[in-house]
């Protein structure tokens, strides 16, 4: 099948959507949040989008119905629904890497059939799951051991990227439903300490390591796997690797080179982009923590996403509606970071997560075509769960001289009822939203000192402190509780985001060529760190950071 060809867009500037957006920002001016709501009492109802149990409140967004009509046309006219129907379709829209963009295709139920590039792959896709399911259901029941006769305790993840960031997160996400299952680890920086300091406290008998590397050629997780390897034998001799290694990969040459045996190789196609894996086989992580049914729950609320997506006018559709939102405050208020800020504890690496799939999709500066884009890109995206960033850096986000738009999550239900916990963490979650729409008036802050007994030149000097100026824009996902399906339909909610805002910028948001250089370049220093390589092709700087190197290494042994 041929690759999509790149639409021929004119520069944004150039746009007539666009042109009448900048119109329409001049005429709204510094609007207000609190006359917006004084004008509409069904503002909230008029600006909140629900999918099942899912509420989308935008209605805290410097924005009219007029803006969102504006920014729905210009989604049409930068090709945004066309490029969403070819990636549906199978087409290869990932055009520097010619490949199809299927993740969708993994978490597509049936009946098939299911067509990637060409082809139906309904089949292959749910052979490969009910494989990786069984392997995980078998670890979990006792009925799959290790070398010794044991049953698997510990679980350790090797990979990085897409190969730990994704399962990691969904991992302490669905934490509650991991009871009685092997405890999961993931192990991903080279640096030595993080694989030593997992190890540390596990016993080999018990430990079941998960390889993931599509290639089997990541330098970093090679480094990880080869040293757990020997980690393995020097407590249960060569024999034991075949019994204690299953690989994610598409690499069986390498595999079994590496003594994991090939019927505990579990693949997945080119066509799944390591930021969008943990629907596929890289997923076995998550599938031995929270068991088979739980994991079809995930690619269920995944899939639930997928539908609304592909079918719901941009008008009412929740990804589009986020990435429109984001894409009006970078382009039309300066923006240039987002944060995402769950009140639920279980989501604490959700941020981290999407910091890859956003910033690694959209971080880009050249078009699809080839052309240099003529505006900003992708956000500097960040986040920590409330209510511990309440104490951290809020104080930036109420009062700080840059806009930062939020997205805050919360569950209706606690994953652990606990005393008054979660009544406390819901009135902040919803506190902080409302403060930062509406802030604090001079006059209202003027009539609090008051009222607490200030006077005079006293109250005069604390007043503008204690001023909010408010119009600080976020969105409120509410949900009944972080389940399953609502984790595959969050997680599917933000991919789809971040694949809206690509189109809008013309951006081939599935590859990821800016990480290359980098990898090129550590591959010409290791050799001259080993002491085995010539200084002179250095420049300055990092040959004296090696000399450095090399002197405190000397000095030391």
């Amino acid at each position: 099948m041929p690759k999509t060809r790149p639409p021929a867009l004119p520069p944004l500037s150039e746009s007539p959507a666009f042109q009448a957006l900048q119109s329409h920002a001049a005429e709204l001016g510094q609007v207000s949040l609190r006359t917006l709501f004084a004008e509409d009492p069904k503002r909230f109802e008029q600006h909140s989008l629900r999918l099942g149990d899912l509420l989308v409140d935008t209605s805290k967004h410097l924005v009219t119905a007029r803006t969102l009509e504006l920014l729905a046309e210009l989604a049409r006219e930068r090709g945004l629904e066309s490029l969403r129907d070819a990636m549906f379709a199978g087409e290869r829209i990932n055009l520097t890497e010619d490949r199809a963009v299927g993740h969708f295709a993994l978490r597509h139920p049936g009946p098939g059939p299911v067509v990637v590039d060409g082809r139906d792959v309904h089949g292959d896709v749910r052979q490969v799951l009910e494989q990786f399911l069984a392997f995980a259901e078998d670890v979990r029941a006792g009925r799959r051991r290790g070398h010794g006769g044991q049953t698997f305790t510990d679980v350790v993840n090797i990979g990085i990227g897409g190969s730990d960031l994704g399962p990691a997160m969904a991992v302490m996400a669905l934490a509650p439903y991991t009871v009685g299952a092997p405890k999961v680890h993931f192990v991903s920086n080279v640096d030595g300490s993080h694989l030593w300091e997992t190890l540390r406290g596990l016993d080999p008998v018990r430990t079941l390591f998960l390889v993931a590397s599509k290639t089997f050629t990541t330098q970093e997780t090679l480094a990880n796997a080869r040293s757990a390897r020997a980690w393995l034998v020097a407590a249960l001799g060569e024999g034991a690797v075949g019994d204690h290694f299953a690989a994610l990969s598409t690499n069986e040459r390498a595999v079994v080179a590496f003594g994991i045996r090939a019927d505990n190789m579990f693949a997945f196609w080119d066509w799944v982009g390591g930021r969008y894996s943990l629907w596929s086989s890289i997923g076995l992580s998550i599938a031995i923590a929270v068991g088979a049914q739980n994991f079809r729950a995930l690619l269920a609320g995944a899939h639930s996403m997928d539908r609304h997506f592909a079918e719901t006018p941009l008008e009412r559709n929740l990804p589009a509606r986020l990435a429109l939102l984001g894409f009006w405050y970078i382009h039309f208020h300066g923006a240039e970071s987002a944060a995402i800020l769950p009140y639920d504890q279980n989501l604490s690496r959700f941020a981290a997560h999407f910091q890859q799939v956003d910033m690694e999709s959209n971080g880009k500066g050249v078009q699809r075509d080839g052309r240099p884009v003529n505006g900003p890109t992708g956000p500097i995206l960040w986040g920590e769960p409330g209510t511990n960033g309440q104490h951290a850096f809020y104080q930036l986000l109420h009062q700080g001289t840059r806009m930062v738009p939020c997205e805050f999550l919360a569950a209706v239900e606690p994953s652990h009822p606990l005393g008054e916990h979660h009544p406390l963490l819901l009135s902040n979650f919803l506190a902080q939203t409302q403060a930062l729409a509406f802030g604090k008036t001079e006059a209202e802050a003027r009539r609090e000192l008051d009222d607490a007994g200030l006077r005079g030149a006293a109250l005069e000097a604390l007043v503008p402190h204690k001023v909010f100026p408010g119009n600080r824009p976020s969105t409120s996902l509410f949900y009944r509780r972080l389940d399953p399906h609502t984790l595959g339909q969050l997680i599917a909610l933000f991919e789809h985001k971040v694949f809206c805002q690509g189109a809008l910028w013309n951006v081939n948001s599935f590859d990821q060529w800016g990480v290359e250089l980098g990898k090129a370049l550590a591959n010409r220093i290791l050799p001259v760190l080993r002491g085995e390589g010539d200084l002179g092709g250095l420049d300055a700087s990092t040959r004296g950071l090696v000399e450095h190197f090399r002197s405190l290494s000397t000095a030391g042994g």
